[in-house]
C-alpha cells in the first residue's frame, strides 16, 4: 500500500532453461535474474500454438539444476516476450496467485536485510543487488545467457525511503473484509445515507469498495499498538488473542492443556497494528466512544456531519471509518465528506516533510498576512482538484485585505453632520441591501454543495466590486463636505454584513475592522456574531441597476477616449426605445458627472454616442473637445487602421495561405477583415459628425 512504482532503466535478461531430457531450452526474460533460486514452475499459455510440445514436460532452473513443472494458464500473455513465464511465488504478488491456484511450492530466497539465504547456494549472505551482478557473470560463463538488452520498466520503491522493494512472503495479520464491507457499499454507493463532495470520486470508492481485499493490520515497526497476540509455543498456531498478558495466560493454559503455563513463557507477537486501523475509530475515539459507549458526548455528536480531508485517503481512512462506524456503533460516522484538493508545487509533487518542497508557512504569513495566505489558497482551489502552489496567489490574497483596510480607513474617515440624505445615496444603500441578500443566496448554495472557493469568489466580488467599486463610490460626499447620519450608518450596517460573510475566510482582519467600526465587549466580537440570513429583496432594482451600471460606463468611455476630466460637467440624452425606469437618474448624474439627463425623440447631430441595449445615449461635446484636435487624432486612427485592413486583405487574396493555411487561421483572418471594416465605419461616422 505504501509502494510507489517508479520508472527505471535498468536490464532485460533472456534466460535459458533446457528442457529436461532434451537439448532444448526456452527462452525467458527477467529483470531480477537472481530470484531463479525461488523459481518453482514455468507457465505457457494454453492457446499458444509454439509450445504445445511442452505441456506435461519438465524444465531445469539454471545453476541450481532444480527440475520444475510446466504448466499452463491463460494467465500469461501470449503477445508478451517469448510467451514463457517463470513463476516465482515467494517474490512476486502475481506468480504467488498463480502459484496458489497451481499448488506450486513457494521458496523464499531473501533474508530479513535482503541478502539470499541458503536456497542462494553459493550466493547465500550476499545482498541482491550484488548477486545480480554476479549471477549474471555466472550464467553467461555457462552460455545460459542468451541475451542481455535495456529496458525501462516500473519498479517498486518505498515512499518513505525510496528504497526498492523486494516482494517477499512472510506471515501478517489480516482482517477479512468481503463481509464488514458490505454496509460502507450500501451507505454511500445505494442509499447514499453518506455523500461525497465532489460526486466524482463515487467511482474511485466504487472501485476500491467492490474489489476489496482482506485487510493486512500487520505492520514491522517498533512503534504503534502492538498486536495482541501471544504466543504459548514455537509452532505458527499457537497462541491466543487477549487484551492483557495475564489474560492472555488463562486463554494459552486452556487452549494448550498446559496448566504450568507462566507469563514468562508468553511471547507477545513483536508486530505493530496499521496506523488506520487506530485512526479507523476516530469518529468515536474523539468523544471517548470506545471506552465508555454511552457518554453524553458520543451520544450527542455521533453521527458528526461533515468530515473534510484529502481525495488520497478515501480509501485509507474514509472508508474504514465507515466500516468502524457501522460495525461498532451500527450507525454512519458522518453524513458528508467534503474531499479537498492537495496542494501540489509547481512540479506537480505533492507537498511533503520529507520533499523538503513545502513553503515556509511562517514566512508567508509575515510576507502576506495569514489571512492573505488562506484567501489566496482558497480562491484558487476548487472542490476536489489539486492546487499547483504559487506565491503570487497569496499575494492576491494580501491586495484584497488591502482593499478591504482602504475601504475601513475611507469610511472611519468620513465627517458625519445633520444634512439631509441625497436621493443617490438613499438608493445606493436599496440596492446594495438587495445585491448582498442575492450574493447570499448564492454563497447558501454553493456551501450546501461544498464549493467553498465557488462561495469565497462570489464574496470577494461582493466585497471589491460592489461594496468599494460601486457603494462607497456612489454615496461619498463632495471633497470637503460632509456626509448625512442615515447613510453614514446604512454604508457601516452593510459593511459588517459583509465582515460576517468574510470571517470564516479572513478572521484576523475582518475581527480587527469590526472592533473597529464601533466599540464593541468580548461577548459582541465578530466570530460570536450572528450569521446574516437571506432576505426577501428587489430583484428588479438588481436589474435596473445593472442597466444604470452600463450607461455609466458608456460616459466613462467618452471621457476616457475624449480626456475629458471628471470635472467637467457633461448633459446626456437618452432616446428611450427602451422604456427603462429613470429610478437610477440621480445615481448617474453623479456616477458620470453629468449636470442633467434628458429624453430626446430623434437622434442628436454632432453628440458622442454610445448604445445600451435597445437605447441610445448622447452626449454633446460643446466646448468639452478641441474639434481640431479631435479630427486630427481620429484621422491618424482611420489611415492605421485603413493600412491595416489593406494587409489583412492582401493576405486574404493569396490563394496559397487560402488553401493550404488552416480554416481556423483564415477564420481569424476574415474576423480581423470586419472588425476593420466595423472600426473604420465608426471612425468616418465620427469624422463627419465633428466637421459638421
Amino acid at each position: 500500500e505504501e509502494v510507489i512504482y517508479e520508472e527505471r532503466q535498468g536490464f532485460l535478461y533472456h534466460l535459458k532453461y533446457q528442457i529436461e531430457g532434451t537439448n532444448e531450452y526456452l527462452i525467458i526474460a527477467t529483470t531480477r535474474p537472481e530470484t531463479i533460486f525461488g523459481d518453482t514452475a514455468i507457465c505457457i499459455n494454453p492457446n499458444d500454438e509454439r509450445w504445445q510440445h511442452l505441456k506435461g514436460k519438465k524444465a531445469i532452473v539454471p545453476i541450481c539444476n532444480r527440475v520444475i513443472p510446466i504448466i499452463e494458464d491463460e494467465y500469461v500473455d501470449v503477445e508478451f516476450g517469448t510467451g514463457c513465464l517463470k513463476v516465482t511465488p515467494a517474490h512476486d504478488p502475481n506468480d504467488k496467485v498463480l502459484g496458489d491456484k497451481h499448488q506450486l511450492e513457494v521458496i523464499d530466497i531473501f533474508n530479513d536485510d535482503a541478502t539470499l539465504n541458503s536456497y542462494g547456494l553459493h550466493y547465500a549472505g550476499k545482498d541482491r543487488f550484488v548477486v545480480r551482478k554476479e549471477i549474471v557473470a555466472e550464467l553467461e560463463a555457462k552460455d545460459l545467457l542468451a541475451k542481455k538488452e535495456t529496458y525501462t520498466n516500473k519498479v517498486g520503491t518505498s515512499e518513505r525511503t525510496k528504497a526498492v522493494i523486494e516482494p517477499r512472503l512472510s506471515d501478517q495479520w489480516f482482517l477479512k473484509m468481503d463481509t464488514l464491507i458490505q454496509p460502507a457499499i450500501k451507505a454511500v454507493l445505494e442509499d447514499e445515507s453518506i455523500k461525497l463532495y465532489p460526486k466524482k470520486f463515487e467511482n474511485t470508492y466504487r472501485h476500491w469498495v467492490e474489489n476489496v481485499r482482506d485487510w493486512n493490520i500487520s505492520r514491522q515497526l517498533w512503534w504503534g499498538q502492538q498486536i495482541p497476540a501471544y504466543y504459548y509455543g514455537e509452532g505458527k498456531n499457537q497462541f491466543v488473542v487477549a487484551e492483557t498478558k495475564a489474560e492472555a495466560l488463562v486463554l494459552a493454559k486452556e487452549k494448550s492443556g498446559n496448566i504450568h503455563l507462566t507469563e514468562a513463557d508468553l511471547r507477545q507477537d513483536e508486530d505493530a497494528l496499521d496506523t488506520w486501523f487506530s485512526s479507523w475509530l476516530w469518529p468515536m475515539s474523539v468523544f471517548n466512544g470506545i471506552l465508555e459507549p454511552n457518554n453524553p458526548e458520543i451520544e450527542y455528536y455521533y453521527p458528526t456531519n461533515d468530515l473534510v480531508t484529502g481525495p488520497d485517503i478515501l480509501f485509507f481512512w474514509v472508508t474504514r471509518m465507515i466500516v468502524a462506524g457501522f460495525e461498532y456503533k451500527g450507525a454512519r460516522p458522518f453524513s458528508n465528506v467534503y474531499l479537498t484538493g492537495l496542494v501540489r508545487d509547481k512540479q506537480r509533487r505533492k507537498m511533503s516533510k520529507s520533499l523538503g518542497n513545502s513553503p515556509d508557512a511562517l514566512k508567508l504569513i509575515a510576507d502576506y498576512g495569514a489571512d492573505g495566505v488562506r484567501v489566496g489558497l482558497l480562491l484558487s482551489s476548487a472542490a476536489g482538484n489539486d492546487l499547483l502552489f504559487d506565491e503570487a496567489l497569496c499575494q492576491q490574497g494580501k491586495g484584497f485585505g488591502n482593499k478591504l483596510w482602504n475601504a475601513f480607513q475611507l469610511v472611519k474617515g468620513w465627517q458625519v453632520d445633520a444634512v439631509d440624505q441625497p436621493a443617490a445615496s438613499k438608493l445606493a444603500l436599496q440596492w446594495f441591501d438587495a445585491k448582498f441578500n442575492a450574493v447570499l443566496t448564492e454563497v447558501e448554495d454553493h456551501f450546501e454543495k461544498y464549493r467553498i472557493s465557488d462561495a469565497l469568489m462570489a464574496i470577494y466580488k461582493l466585497a471589491w466590486d460592489d461594496f468599494c467599486a460601486w457603494l462607497l463610490e456612489m454615496v461619498k460626499p463632495e471633497y470637503g463636505k460632509p456626509m448625512d447620519k442615515a447613510t453614514y450608518e446604512g454604508v457601516v450596517a452593510a459593511f459588517e454584513n459583509l465582515l460576517k460573510l468574510l470571517h470564516p475566510f479572513m478572521p484576523f482582519l475582518t475581527e480587527e475592522i469590526w472592533q473597529s467600526l464601533a466599540p464593541r465587549t468580548p461577548e459582541q466580537a465578530l466570530i460570536v456574531a450572528t450569521y446574516p440570513t437571506v432576505q426577501p429583496y428587489d430583484e428588479k432594482l438588481l436589474a435596473e441597476f445593472d442597466f444604470a451600471a452600463e450607461v455609466i460606463a458608456g460616459i466613462r468611455t467618452v471621457r476616457k477616449e475624449k480626456n475629458i476630466p471628471f470635472k467637467t460637467p457633461l448633459s446626456l440624452s437618452v432616446l428611450n426605445k427602451e422604456q427603462i425606469s429613470n429610478r437610477f437618474d440621480a445615481v448617474i448624474t453623479k456616477m458620470g458627472g453629468l449636470e442633467a439627463i434628458a429624453e430626446v425623440s430623434a437622434a442628436i447631430e454632432g453628440a458622442m454616442s454610445f448604445r445600451v441595449k435597445a437605447n441610445e445615449y448622447f452626449i454633446p461635446m460643446g466646448g468639452a473637445v478641441n474639434v481640431e484636435e479631435e479630427l486630427k487624432k481620429l484621422q491618424e486612427e482611420l489611415t492605421y487602421t485603413q493600412g491595416f485592413l489593406t494587409s489583412v486583405r492582401k493576405k486574404l487574396s493569396n490563394e496559397k495561405f487560402v488553401n493550404s493555411a488552416p480554416a481556423q487561421v483564415v477564420d481569424i483572418e476574415r474576423k480581423k477583415e470586419a472588425d476593420a471594416l466595423a472600426k473604420i465605419a465608426t471612425i468616418e461616422k465620427a469624422i463627419d459628425t465633428l466637421s459638421k
